[in-house]
């Protein structure tokens, strides 16, 4: 009796050892790393100088923030004036413009009419046919006196002369007597002219257009910011404004431009690692390798926060071992779903083959 009991013992005790090594080695346990999948290099969309560089080695960057701004050449209201027909928006060239419309916007000046005017119809006299730069005058419609103003000499060549308008309304082609004083006294007659019309101020620039900063009847003063430009164009990069913008969320790996540099189109000025192709890679040796294909389902422990766990697969396993490692191994490359706790560099715990051994250990 006792005899039979000790086989009895001896036979659960084997079957329990046998069930226990096949959990263990169905179970396999790996350590890997969180590493980049891809480094994407960013590109120069457009020749021009680096104003400033907002990204460094190891930045983590979202989609659409800024990696380095462009310095832009600015071009700037020379008169006070009403903004009208702006021709050029962001991203045009600025010369195919200008070629096109004959500027890339107008401005109105506050001056709007001048005279071409001669002393050869003055009042006779030595005063009257002998005038000064910078002489302030009267003017008279002769066909219509309600139309009247004033104006300054702007330039005088033997008897012919040029008045600026300060003041009055009055149709191109008006012919106008001009006097010395407001009371249009005949004696104090300089001169005759015609009234024209002064041209719109046009505004050009050169390279692409990063930023127009009017619209069309806008007020400016003297100074005021019209458009930006680069040099260069943009050939159908889209682009607003003057930063380069990460196209989507990464880490910056590296940065080669820094501030005043001059890059021309094309440049790799970055180079990012985006989180998209973030994967763990993990040594396998090469019996271990056996246990493992690609597809196969893994659990990723984060090895810091052991409460962090993901869902893995494998995407596939090198064929050629690793170099320079005291045993043979291959690297076993594990695609997963980061979260924002989760960056490269980590060390992560890759469990495979775990479910399988727990259900055939409990069967």
């Amino acid at each position: 009796m006792i005899m039979k009991t000790m086989k009895r013992l001896a036979v659960f005790l084997l079957l329990g050892t046998l069930l226990t090594g096949a959990a263990c080695a169905e179970t396999l346990s790996l350590t890997g790393t969180v590493e980049a999948g891809v480094s994407i290099p960013v590109y120069a969309p457009i020749g021009g100088t680096v104003d400033s560089v907002s990204a460094e080695a190891g930045m983590r960057l979202k989609a659409g923030e800024t990696l380095f701004s462009y310095r832009t050449e600015k071009v700037y209201a020379a008169e006070d004036g009403t903004v009208t027909g702006v021709f050029a928006k962001a991203g045009d060239d600025a010369e195919q413009v200008t070629e096109r419309y004959g500027a890339d916007l107008y401005i109105e000046g506050a001056l709007r009419y001048t005279v071409s005017a001669s002393t050869s119809k003055a009042y006779s006299s030595v005063a009257t046919t002998f005038v000064h730069t910078g002489e302030h005058v009267y003017l008279l419609c002769r066909g219509d006196t309600t139309r009247k103003g004033e104006g300054i000499i702007a330039a005088v060549e033997g008897t012919d002369y040029t008045v600026l308008v300060t003041e009055g309304d009055f149709i191109p082609g008006d012919t106008v007597s001009i006097f010395r004083d407001s009371s249009y006294t005949e004696n104090q007659r300089v001169g005759r002219g015609n009234i024209s019309r002064v041209s719109p101020t046009a505004v050009t620039g050169t390279g692409a257009v990063a930023r127009v900063a009017v619209a069309d009847g806008q007020q400016v003063k003297r100074g005021d910011l019209l458009m930006e430009t680069l040099s260069g164009t943009f050939d159908g990069y889209e682009m607003t404004g003057t930063d380069v913008t990460a196209v989507e969320e990464g880490v910056i790996t590296s940065v080669s431009v820094e501030p005043g540099q001059a890059v021309t189109k094309g440049d790799v000025v970055a180079q990012i690692a985006p989180l998209s192709g973030m994967r763990v890679e993990a040594a396998i040796s090469a019996d271990d390798r056996k246990s493992l294909k690609a597809g196969d389902k893994v659990t990723l422990e984060l090895e810091a926060d052991e409460s962090r766990s993901f869902e893995g697969t494998v995407r596939y396993i090198t064929e050629i071992p690793e170099e320079e490692t005291e045993e043979v191994t291959y690297k076993a490359i594990i695609d997963f779903t980061p979260d924002e706790h989760v960056v490269f560099g980590m060390t992560v715990v890759v469990t495979a083959g775990e479910n399988d051994a727990t259900m055939d250990a409990g069967e």
